[in-house]
């Protein structure tokens, strides 16, 4: 899966904001705010990943976390995402 064109994350003043561009904008009005977990799994799904590779990437990074947390964690942030639209499959 991989962001959908048309969503940029920004960094304004400090906060890792999602914004919808171009054409996408007629179908998405609003801001997504991510924490900078949030923003550093954005940037593997701007890549094209799955939850296999996010709950990799998370245990990688953040060491103090277990395996079942990690994947819980992409799990919902995939979920989250799906719901306002922004992957594709």
């Amino acid at each position: 899966m991989k962001i959908k064109s048309g969503f940029k994350l920004r960094d304004i003043a400090g906060a890792k904001i999602v914004v919808a561009v171009g054409k996408r904008t007629t179908e998405f009005n609003g801001i997504i705010n991510l924490n900078e977990s949030g923003a550093f799994l954005w940037t593997r799904l701007e890549q094209g990943s799955d939850e296999d590779r996010l709950t990799a990437d998370i245990l990688e990074r953040y060491t103090d976390v277990d395996e079942p947390t990690a994947r819980q964690s992409a799990r919902e942030f995939i979920a989250a995402l799906q719901e306002a639209g922004c992957l594709d499959e």
